[in-house]
């Protein structure tokens, strides 16, 4: 798997809809790294460098909500996009929002509606990547890649 259509991290709990997520990432061509919970998310993000990060919200150890606090607290990934899947009630999405996630999408989902919503949040992201380093020098996996 060469990547080229960019990197996501899959969080959630349930290992079904973490590999319904991965294959349906896979087929379009990203390559998808998983974790069980939002600390394991935490532990491997800069090791992983993502260009998008799918949570979900209700997970043992730390939540979704409080991980993409987390993630939007640390400057090596304030600017990651990242999405919610989950059920989307109105105080995740409330909560979500006041955290800066970039997308929601409600499960179930359909399969084309989460690519659709993985891409454009890839293709928003600027110029500075995940360690900060300008547009142009890219690390493994991002080769290629294009801002918009």
């Amino acid at each position: 798997m060469s990547g080229a259509s960019g990197r996501v991290l899959v969080v959630d709990d349930n290992r079904v809809i973490r590999q319904l997520i991965r294959v349906n990432l896979e087929l379009e061509g990203f390559e998808v790294v998983t974790a069980a919970d939002g600390a394991e998310c935490l532990d491997v993000v800069h090791e992983v460098a993502p260009d998008v990060i799918t949570l979900d919200v209700v997970m043992p150890r730390l939540d979704g909500l409080r991980t993409a606090a987390r993630l939007r607290a640390d400057p090596r990934t304030s600017r990651l996009p990242i999405a919610i899947v989950s059920a989307c009630t109105p105080y995740e999405v409330d909560t979500g929002v006041a955290a800066g996630v970039d997308g929601f999408l409600a499960k179930p989902f359909e399969p084309a509606d989460l690519v659709r919503l993985v891409r454009r949040l890839r293709h928003q992201e600027g110029p500075p990547s995940l360690d900060g380093r300008q547009d142009g020098r890219h690390g493994a996996g991002h080769a290629g890649s294009t801002r918009g």
